[in-house]
């Protein structure tokens, strides 16, 4: 039996993650796999992602692993991770691509004409390298995170949703966007935990001993 599956459909940073799991939760059978019925079987999914959203739907989709990731989020255990978050979603802006639509929103690029700041410093786009997260509700995935622990981000694109309820944390680049969500036993977050030091390494931690309530 596997306890974590790491969904390998080709986009994603697969080693680092795998080892940050195997490195928080040594005593968990970590496994990377492409295979549908490995993820099926899995006590827990984690779907990361990185490069462009239609690349990476239609890589979900030619892998065969849709409707097992489509299961998995709504049954067992589910962290998300950059991709893996956006994807969760009705459609995204990158390509006019038709997400999973398991969350209500959409994904949207920053906006070139709010990369501000107010002094005058204007932003870079993608958003890339270390900022703050701010809890906007408590969820055991935060437990020992501190409510302004920086992470590390590389994306050109953010969810918009209009359920609040599901927004967990926030961060600001210039202006605040959701850069984590939660539902029932869903977890995902825009950023890299895998890459984040302690704080990425605690929030793996603690998703390796979730028990959410399905």
């Amino acid at each position: 039996m596997t306890d974590i599956a790491v969904v390998d459909y080709g986009m994603g940073n697969l080693r680092s993650v795998h080892k940050a799991l195997e490195h928080v939760a040594p005593e968990a059978s970590v496994t990377v796999t492409s295979e549908p019925s490995i993820v099926n079987r899995a006590e827990r999914i984690v779907v990361p992602g990185q490069g462009a959203m239609p690349n990476c739907m239609q890589a979900l989709n030619t892998h065969g692993l849709h409707d097992a990731v489509v299961q998995a989020a709504r049954s067992k255990p589910f962290l998300g991770i950059c991709i893996g978050l956006q994807m969760l979603f009705e459609e995204s802006e990158e390509g006019h691509v038709k997400g999973l639509n398991i969350l209500p929103g959409k994904v949207v690029h920053f906006p070139a004409k709010a990369m501000t700041m107010p002094d005058g410093q204007k932003l870079k786009v993608p958003h890339m390298g270390w900022n703050q997260v701010f809890h906007t509700h408590d969820h055991p995935l935060w437990a020992g995170i501190a409510n302004n622990a920086r992470f590390y981000f590389v994306h050109s694109y953010y969810v918009e949703t209009p359920d609040t309820a599901i927004i967990a944390a926030q961060s600001h680049y210039p202006f605040a966007f959701t850069c984590a969500v939660a539902k029932d036993n869903i977890f995902a977050v825009q950023f890299h935990p895998e890459k984040s030091d302690h704080a990425g390494l605690t929030l793996l931690r603690n998703f390796s001993k979730w028990s959410p309530s399905i």
